[in-house]
């Protein structure tokens, strides 16, 4: 079975970079599937969890704060401002950012201040989620 190669990268620093059966991740008009052979496609990609099916069988997951996602024949590649690696995620920092994020929305004066920190709100909110069921499945297991 062909492979595909997977390059998930953060504005600070590749997250992930090897082979993988499938991959699935948020994409702007809903889940997107990706498995070799796959039809060259550029779409936005929205806050939430990247999953890449390794070739063994084992799974990683990435959080991302939305971006771009490439796909190319035998390539797939996500760029995000920012990703973090699933074990890496923790909701209660999470959580406690979009306190703050609140606060800020509630003292925000002009339009652009108030889109910039909603946008920031559902990047935490999805990043809280995605911490949440992370650690559900791993007490699951």
């Amino acid at each position: 079975m062909a492979n595909l190669h997977v390059d998930v990268v953060s504005a600070e620093e590749s997250i992930f970079a090897g082979e993988a059966r499938f991959v699935t991740l948020p994409g702007e008009s809903g889940e997107l599937g990706i498995l070799p052979g796959h039809t060259p496609l550029i779409s936005r990609v929205r806050p939430g969890t990247v999953k890449v099916v390794l070739v063994d069988g084992s799974e990683i997951s990435i959080f991302v704060a939305g971006g771009i996602l490439e796909v190319q024949p035998g390539t797939v590649t996500v760029l995000s401002d920012t990703a973090i690696r699933a074990e890496d995620l923790d909701e209660a920092k999470a959580l406690e950012a979009r306190k703050r994020a609140e606060e800020a929305l509630r003292n925000a004066k002009d339009k652009a201040d108030i889109a910039v920190v909603e946008a920031e709100l559902a990047m935490l909110a999805a990043q809280a989620a995605a911490a949440r069921k992370l650690s559900q499945t791993r007490r699951s297991h």
